[in-house]
């Protein structure tokens, strides 16, 4: 399966820090965003609400930005903004992974939204290869009041955060497969304990739900935005404030016109 155009692009060389961390902003407020999925035009909607301001102002992403939605080519806008980081998700993972053929008939065929990729030429899609491949696979942010994580998925059940971080440093296969494509916290409650290893508190997208989910100090903020255009009313993209407020939540509706 190949992208009109040409042959589809080399991998990009995963040059990424694995984990990536952020000094206390001194300065502004800081938030983390749950999946996007190419509807970039209502994070703009909840960056209005708030005010946001980009010389004081930080954004974080729990990863997913492509894939679903009408904007999935927006994310290259956004990854270039100098306030705004994203961990790696399992659909940049997808595109990561798309050279080769059986990765990329996996992702377009397994309804995951890679039909967009299909659509632009091999030169663009290199570019977008060479920035998922900077996207770490998590986020350390200082806060007021404690460290934040952040990861798209999950961590895995009875793994301190600490012990999780260096497993991701070292490549662990396990490891990064929990931090992009587990489920298992949320599909057990038995497995709801909280993440130890000096953080606070972590955030994770990955599973939509209905509304936010907090497992013990794991928050789960990925409220299904582009599922609005499957005709689910209640979908909307959320937002929360984690510094230097501990926890405040914002969503924007999708179902309405922007």
């Amino acid at each position: 399966m190949k992208a009109p155009g040409g042959s589809p692009p080399a991998a990009a060389e995963d040059d990424t820090r694995a984990v990536e961390r952020f000094e206390r902003n001194r300065l502004g407020r800081d938030f983390v965003v749950g999946d996007i999925h190419g509807m970039f035009t209502y994070l703009g909607l909840l960056l209005d609400e708030v005010a946001f301001d980009e010389t004081r102002d930080r954004l974080f992403s729990v990863g997913d930005l492509i894939d679903r939605g009408p904007e999935s080519p927006r994310a290259l806008e956004w990854l270039d903004r100098p306030w705004f980081r994203a961990c790696r998700g399992n659909h940049e993972q997808c595109a990561i992974d798309s050279p080769d053929p059986e990765q990329l008939a996996f992702w377009v065929s397994r309804n995951m939204g890679g039909h967009w990729w299909l659509d632009i030429d091999p030169q663009r899609q290199a570019h977008f290869l060479r920035a998922f491949a900077r996207m770490p696979l998590a986020l350390e942010i200082e806060t007021r009041t404690g460290l934040v994580g952040v990861v798209h998925a999950d961590v895995p059940p009875f793994l301190a955060w600490d012990v999780f971080m260096e497993r991701l440093r070292r490549g662990n296969a396990d490891a990064v497969s929990c931090a992009l494509w587990s489920r298992q916290r949320l599909s057990d409650v038995r497995l709801c304990m909280p993440v130890s290893g000096g953080v606070d508190r972590v955030y994770c997208g990955h599973t939509p739900v209905r509304g936010t989910v907090r497992r013990d100090n794991v928050y789960y903020i990925d409220t299904g935005a582009v599922y609005a255009r499957s005709g689910h009313p209640e979908a909307r993209l959320t937002m929360v404030e984690i510094h230097p407020e501990r926890h405040r939540e914002y969503a924007v509706e999708t179902a309405r016109r922007p």
